[in-house]
């Protein structure tokens, strides 16, 4: 999201897709719901309207962000405290009863793939000014060599 422009956060390639801005809505709408209180309610809160995430993103940068940010906080909020114990519990997710272990993987694809949308929009819209977020294209050789001299959190 950082290499991106503020229009194209919001900007769509076609009416089916959405913007960053609305993945991320939706990304922590999901995470406000799954997150809070984890261990003892259900992670589809009744007050979660799902279908009023893919509207109406928030309008500037900065809410975006704070969003953004918010949503892992409570990802972050849940998991900080778990135990040994805990990974043993049963958690429901719209009336399902989950393991904590099954909840927590469920949740991590699901972010795993709106972040990948997120990443294949901002790719698009920078072309060739993208910088990549992991090893760039024809620079494995280079990268490998990095690692092996000790470089590669230098990148």
């Amino acid at each position: 999201m950082e290499q991106v422009t503020d229009e194209q956060l919001f900007a769509t390639l076609d009416e089916e897709m959405n913007s960053i801005a609305i993945i991320v809505k939706h990304m922590a709408g999901n995470m406000r719901s799954r997150w809070t209180n984890f261990l003892t309610s259900d992670g589809e809160k009744p007050d979660r309207n799902r279908d009023t995430e893919f509207v109406d993103p928030p309008t500037t940068r900065a809410d975006l962000i704070r969003t953004w940010n918010a949503g892992w906080d409570k990802v972050f909020e849940a998991l900080t405290p778990l135990s040994d114990a805990d990974i043993e519990r049963t958690v429901t997710i719209r009336g399902e009863p989950h393991s904590v272990m099954q909840a927590i993987n469920r949740q991590i694809a699901h972010y795993a793939y709106h972040c990948g949308q997120i990443v294949f929009l901002a790719k698009h819209f920078k072309a060739s000014e993208w910088k990549s977020l992991s090893v760039p294209r024809n620079k494995s050789a280079e990268f490998n060599r990095r690692v092996l001299a000790g470089e590669a959190s230098q990148r």
